[in-house]
């Protein structure tokens, strides 16, 4: 067996990763997993105050070296983290919506050394295996640490809608759209829910702001004044301690994700993926560190694209370097930036509460689908802690840096679970319920 896969070609059915559709469907399904995984890529830097651009063109990359080092085994695109969201803002003080983001050579910083990390768990899964993580982070940690990332956020959030009367109610507009977009929709717009939401807050903005005057008025100039092609903003990455210790936690909920990923999509093929888990977290632990090199956001594999692969039932490892490179085309485009750009600050307020509240209540999610027990002491502890350290920005000086309240809560779950694990009971989940009434 060579070490990519021979692709037999199938034109109906289920396509398996090892097989692939004729060239016309094969470039046709890779622009829809581009079309999949946009509005969240894209999403992503805005918040941060990153180049949109280049965050496209690095999830483009990524997936290319991802591509490349799983042998083209594994079907994901990797497309901008949503877990870096917080630290990054915790890191360098950004407010969504005020521009670039001056601080966004520490923030790289933190990324690249995350990645890092990311690899080096890659390296140590392909020689030993998957089995520790699991038992240093299970989902009571992981759905915890998800948790407070989304908490941790919520000043910032409201802080980001902007200072006026207009500017808050834009907000509630905005998350409405977005709320209205997921219950009153279908099928793949539904699946688009904050891309589309955040489309027709703008263009209720614009209307208000531009025709009545209510608001500042949208430039639509810098639209028109840019190129179609041109070189995104590349920026170097700046190594600070207190941006690193609060970056560098992210790599458990992107271990987590990566393996969840791995899980579904073996779930869905029916083909045995564990074999390639080490080598899909080196992919994604290198493909960060490249972005973060060059001014991108962190990357991991994206639910978005297989929820595409579970609708479609085609799970070709060949869509994946098609999307790739189309997203790279993306990315030289300036046109495209200047359009980001003229998103009023209370539209990407509103958006930025329903996406940091997504990534909290993701967190509870992880509890609920592993049927996380709260009868049991140990994980009732973990999780209380870990919220209101995280959600309470818990911060402890350790001298020559800072550990901030992501980062206490990260490490303080890791090890308050491991701590009392070794006191419990041999029966899981069977200690003895903790009473809060006493």
């Amino acid at each position: 067996m060579g070490y990519f896969p021979e692709w037999k070609l199938k034109e109906q059915g289920v396509v398996a990763p090892d097989e692939c559709l004729p060239a016309g469907q094969t470039v046709a399904m890779g622009i829809q997993h581009v079309v999949a995984m946009f509005g969240s890529t894209v999403l992503a830097p805005i918040l941060m105050g990153f180049d949109p651009n280049m965050a496209v063109l690095m999830s483009g990359i990524g997936t290319l070296i991802f591509f490349a080092i799983v042998g083209g085994r594994v079907p994901s695109y990797l497309g901008s983290s949503f877990a870096f969201i917080g630290v990054v803002i915790a890191a360098t003080g950004y407010v969504a919506g005020s521009g670039a983001n001056a601080n966004i050579g520490v923030a790289l910083g933190g990324i690249v050394v995350c990645g890092l990390v990311y690899v080096l768990v890659g390296l140590i899964v392909m020689m030993t295996g998957v089995q520790w993580i699991e038992k240093l982070m299970p989902p009571v940690v992981t759905g915890a640490v998800v948790a407070v990332i989304g908490l941790n956020l919520a000043p910032t959030a409201v802080r980001s809608v902007g200072p006026s009367d207009f500017d808050a109610w834009m907000a509630v507009v905005t998350f409405m759209c977005v709320g209205g977009v997921a219950v009153w929709t279908r099928g793949f717009i539904q699946k688009l829910l904050i891309l589309v939401g955040l489309v027709i807050a703008y263009a209720i903005y614009a209307v208000l702001a531009n025709g009545f005057g209510m608001g500042k008025p949208i430039d639509f100039s810098i639209i028109s004044n840019a190129t179609w092609f041109g070189v995104p903003t590349f920026h170097s990455p700046v190594f600070e301690l207190n941006a690193i210790a609060l970056i560098v936690p992210v790599v458990i909920i992107l271990v987590a994700e990566n393996l969840g990923h791995v899980k579904a999509v073996t779930a869905m093929t029916g083909c045995n993926l564990d074999p390639y888990m080490g080598r899909a977290f080196l992919g994604d632990g290198i493909a960060t560190m490249v972005s973060g090199s060059c001014g991108g956001t962190g990357v991991t594999t994206y639910g978005e694209n297989i929820g595409v692969m579970a609708a479609t039932r085609v799970y070709s490892t060949l869509l994946f370097p098609i999307a790739a490179i189309f997203a790279i085309i993306l990315g030289f485009s300036p046109k495209f930036g200047a359009l980001i750009q003229t998103i009023p600050q209370p539209v990407l307020g509103g958006t930025s509460i329903v996406v940091f509240g997504l990534i909290a209540v993701a967190g509870a999610r992880v509890w609920v689908v592993n049927q996380v027990d709260f009868g049991n002491s140990r994980n009732l502890m973990v999780a209380a802690v870990t919220l209101i350290l995280g959600g309470g920005d818990f911060t402890l000086n350790l001298g020559f840096f800072s550990l901030g309240g992501i980062g206490t809560a990260t490490f303080g779950a890791i090890i308050l679970n491991a701590v009392m694990a070794m006191g419990e009971k041999p029966v899981e989940g069977k200690g003895e319920p903790l009473d809060l009434e006493k």
